[in-house]
């Protein structure tokens, strides 16, 4: 067992940021159902890009049909909404390209979404990007990261049963 799995438990209870821009409290979104904790405990992401990536090794659960948001089963059993931007459903896809599938196994990385965040904003909607964790009472240990620039290379949330 690695020194990161004696950390925070079984290997892969990490998620990574799916995507690029600064981590943020999920308080912070100005929105009560995710900034409340209604769907969950999070963070959230300002994008800076709007490639939305895998944030660990996983199962597609369900894509959304607009593209707007995705939730995914992880490995280490964190059931995981990645919703991009607010009121976005309206948009009924427009601006959101889907590469993922209800279904398909995903790897850290991979590209789920793909959403034009200069079209979002000139719709006057905001692009703040909530990544919760479903089911995050099941987690003994649930650690966040906010304040500073992000990519996919940085873990955002740290999970251990």
């Amino acid at each position: 067992m690695g020194f990161f799995s004696k950390l925070f438990g079984q290997k892969g209870d990490a998620l990574f940021a799916p995507m690029a821009g600064t981590a943020v409290p999920v308080t912070e979104v100005p929105d009560p159902t995710f900034s409340t904790g209604m769907l969950g405990d999070g963070i959230a992401i300002e994008p800076t890009d709007g490639k939305v990536l895998a944030p660990c090794d996983a199962t597609v659960d369900t894509m959304f049909d607009t593209g707007h948001a995705v939730s995914l089963v992880a490995d280490c059993g964190a059931e995981v909404l990645i919703h991009v931007g607010l009121e976005t459903v309206g948009l009924q896809g427009k601006g959101f390209t889907i590469h993922a599938q209800n279904g398909q196994k995903v790897k850290k990385g991979d590209l789920l979404i793909e959403a034009d965040l200069e079209a979002i904003k000139a719709a006057g909607l905001n692009t703040i990007t909530s990544v919760l964790v479903c089911n995050s009472g099941d987690f003994k240990k649930f650690e966040k990261s906010t304040g500073s620039a992000v990519t996919n290379d940085d873990v955002v949330i740290r999970l251990a049963k």
